[in-house]
């Protein structure tokens, strides 16, 4: 539910499940989702972080990303939320397909 425009709801932990069951690759860590893709090489890895850039400053909700090598950790959480919200497992499903499309 949305209390208003710049305000989402967190999701309860059933919801948190769900929403894993469709999100291959993502774990709960917490108050936030963390998926971690390796992909065939830095380049390729550094294309994709370019491109989850864009999608997330689209949406105006960043993940954190940590970049070793080929190897890609990335972290939501709508910390303004304290927790996680729909824009956290949205913004997953385009950064699983980003790694996808990707050959990750």
């Amino acid at each position: 539910m949305r209390h208003d425009g710049a305000m989402a709801a967190l999701l309860d932990d059933d919801a948190v499940r769900t929403a894993l069951q469709d999100l291959p690759g993502w774990d709960r860590d917490g108050d936030s989702i963390v998926r971690t893709a390796q992909l065939p090489d830095f380049v390729t890895a550094v294309g994709v972080v370019d491109r989850v850039a864009e999608d997330a400053e689209s949406v105006q909700h960043h993940p954190d990303i940590d970049i070793r090598y080929n190897t890609l950790t990335f972290r939501l959480s709508t910390h303004s939320e304290g927790g996680l919200t729909a824009k956290d497992t949205d913004l997953a499903g385009t950064i699983s397909q980003r790694i996808t499309a990707a050959g990750g």
